[in-house]
């Protein structure tokens, strides 16, 4: 190209969202819809039944949130890492945040959905 140093051309390449970051999204707001079911059915479940029917919930509940704050912690390093300029880069650091948060509420109120099956359970 004339009129560049060395006839070097640099494509702009647009930034493009991350796939983790949004998965880290969908999976934390996934965590906190199963841990409604996780209170659901300690509170309402009645005995022992609604306890195992808790722990079941309680435990896809917490793979989820798991899964989405590593997926958003994985997330916000793949948006942070230095890109030279033909490579591309990643936003969505606040789908990210976002992500990690909403994973880390739905953990804990899986675990406190449990404990509460539990104790109704043992009363």
């Amino acid at each position: 190209m004339p009129g560049t140093p060395f006839a070097v051309v640099h494509l702009d390449v647009a930034p493009v969202t991350s796939g983790l970051s949004v998965g880290s999204l969908v999976a934390g707001i996934t965590s906190i819809l199963v841990s409604v079911l996780v209170i659901c059915f300690g509170a309402v479940g009645g005995g022992a039944n609604g306890a195992w029917a808790a722990g079941a919930f309680a435990a896809l509940g917490s793979l989820t949130g798991t899964g989405a704050a590593v997926a958003g912690l994985l997330g916000l390093r793949q948006i942070r890492r230095p890109a030279p300029p033909p490579a591309v880069r990643f936003t969505g650091r606040g789908l990210a945040i976002a992500g990690i948060s909403c994973g880390a509420a739905g953990l804990l109120l899986c675990l406190l959905g449990l404990g509460l099956a539990l104790v109704l359970a043992l009363t």
